[in-house]
């Protein structure tokens, strides 16, 4: 069992199979690992990477040589989806990872549709898909994670987020017609990536939380497209994980609902709870980022394997990960995993 590839290891572990010791991985988008470290030593850099697929695949590999994490995650950012359908981006520098400059629309109503195929004429997401491929191509024993930003936090990358999340309770039709909207537009991605070699796909809403929707919201909307997307996914063979960000009382009750293969969350969780609570849940996280960030390397070791011992079955970090993050405490995770 010890001599499984890392893509066997995550393989298995989403088919609740037996293997030796959890996967580690940091899946990209809104956990992008790309740190300055990291950069700076191999001189693959952002923001030259979102564009250029071969600095992307050289970037991408350079983070799984140099920290120990399992996987390749790309892209390294979450404003992709809403650049191809027309917001203004930053796209950021060595320390800073792009960001919405501006939304393209002022209310949801607003909303000009754009047709699908939209994501294949983007020169970025080609930048991307190249990435995909190359990497899955010359590294056939690392699973390539494709990594897209959730239906909500989409939408409101394309409208003003105050008005969108406005009109979530007041004009739902209209709410429910622009994330179904860049629902599909996802899903689109999501199937160049699986067709040019990505194995598993991982879904970052950051605006779907508890704290902002509340439940029933969060039920009606987030729940709805998230499980849209993921059925999509399902129907290529290809597993999901989803990140929930925030506090998760308020809408605990509805994270079996999602049909994802695993459910990550914040540091704040106590995912041996919640796996107790939910005996067929898949977890996965969630080691603090800022304790990867500003702790120390025993600090960072002993969470880490307190979550081994708990039986989580993916090991992450927690959330997205700050490009000024030291590597050896990246290692200090990765290490403890690998038994070494």
């Amino acid at each position: 069992m010890n001599d499984l590839t890392p893509k066997e290891r995550i393989q298995r572990t989403f088919k609740k199979q037996t293997v030796d010791r959890p996967p580690i991985i940091c899946p990209g988008g809104m956990m992008n690992s790309a740190i300055v470290e990291v950069m700076n030593k191999t001189g693959h850099k952002l923001p030259q990477g979102h564009h250029n697929s071969k600095i992307m695949a050289e970037i991408a590999n350079d983070v799984h040589q140099n920290t120990g994490f399992e996987n390749f995650g790309i892209p390294f950012c979450m404003t992709v989806e809403a650049e191809v359908l027309g917001s203004e981006i930053n796209y950021g520098n060595l320390f800073c990872e792009p960001k919405i400059q501006k939304e393209v629309f002022a209310t949801a109503s607003d909303v000009v549709f754009k047709e699908l195929g939209a994501m294949e004429k983007n020169k970025r997401v080609n930048s991307i898909i190249d990435a995909t491929y190359t990497l899955s191509k010359k590294y056939p024993d690392v699973p390539v994670i494709g990594s897209l930003t959730g239906p909500i936090s989409t939408a409101a990358s394309l409208v003003d987020p105050i008005s969108f999340l406005k009109e979530l309770r007041k004009n739902p039709s209209i709410a429910h017609s622009v994330i179904d909207y860049v629902s599909n537009h996802i899903i689109e991605l999501a199937t160049l990536m699986i067709e040019n070699g990505a194995n598993v796909i991982s879904i970052a809403d950051p605006t779907a939380t508890g704290e902002i929707l509340g439940p029933k919201m969060f039920d009606e909307y987030a729940v709805r497209y998230l499980n849209k997307i993921i059925n999509a996914v399902h129907a290529m063979n290809t597993p999901v994980i989803v990140h929930i960000c925030g506090k998760m009382s308020a809408v605990k009750k509805y994270i079996p609902k999602i049909k994802s293969d695993a459910i990550s969350t914040d540091s704040s969780i106590n995912l041996k709870i919640l796996k107790d609570e939910y005996q067929g849940l898949t977890t996965m996280g969630n080691v603090s980022t800022y304790l990867l960030e500003f702790g120390d390397e025993e600090k960072i070791a002993n969470q880490t394997a307190r979550l081994v011992n708990d039986g989580i079955n993916i090991i992450s970090p927690a959330c997205g990960l700050s490009t000024s993050t030291p590597l050896k405490n990246i290692e200090s995770m990765t290490k403890i995993v690998k038994g070494s």
